[in-house]
């Protein structure tokens, strides 16, 4: 369960980071943010900037050409 979902589909880098970089800063510390990515560099590059600022991958999950991952705010 998420407590709140970002669809960005369609948002190139490092756009699709800074959208949920600053949703991530509107949540409590332990919320879980679902991030909905396109395959290639979004799924590539923004989880990895995630675990940079300190937050948590809880899940990744692949359907059809797009990414569901679930980010827990530190």
């Amino acid at each position: 369960m998420s407590d709140s979902t970002l669809d960005l589909r369609g948002v190139m880098c490092p756009i699709n980071f800074v959208k949920t970089k600053l949703k991530l800063e509107s949540m409590e510390p332990g919320e879980v943010l679902e991030v909905i990515l396109d395959s290639g560099d979004p799924i590539q590059n923004v989880p990895k900037s995630i675990k940079e600022e300190g937050h948590k991958i809880v899940e990744v999950k692949k359907e059809g050409d797009f990414f569901r991952i679930k980010v827990q705010r530190n």
